[in-house]
């Protein structure tokens, strides 16, 4: 019998595929600010589009617009990809305050239930932004 079984699976986060990219900042380390756009989100992480590649295991700061204010977590970016328009760079959370989490998880249930609603209407998007007075 294998060492893992299905109760030693961890369950993964549910993930929001956005149908239209979000506009967030990286900070770096040294300050400087780099534009990119959220196009995944979980609370665990996501998945960002920039126009230059970070390094995998850079330490950043993500500021990601929820509602009508910002979170602004600590995060560490992960092997970047290549893609048509610049890079995609898939990051993991490092540092999320309890009340981010919070914040990340009921904008995340409520994009996944908007989408449910839309897939049983017949609709064909999935959720459109984490700003929830544009969805």
């Amino acid at each position: 019998m294998s060492k893992f079984s299905k109760g030693w699976l961890p369950t993964r986060a549910p993930r929001v595929n956005l149908r239209e990219s979000v506009p967030v900042t990286i900070q770096l380390e040294n300050g400087r600010q780099l534009p990119a756009k959220l196009h995944k989100i979980s609370v665990t992480g996501g998945l960002l589009e920039t126009m230059t590649y970070l390094e995998e295991r850079v330490r950043v700061g993500v500021t990601l617009p929820i509602g009508a204010s910002f979170v602004r977590p600590k995060a560490e970016m992960l092997f970047p990809m290549w893609s048509t328009t610049g890079y995609l760079q898939p990051f993991r959370f490092t540092g999320l305050w309890p009340e981010e989490r919070q914040i990340l998880q009921t904008e995340i249930t409520e994009l996944l239930r908007q989408s449910v609603v839309r897939s049983a209407a017949g609709l064909k998007s999935g959720p459109n932004r984490l700003d929830r007075e544009s969805c």
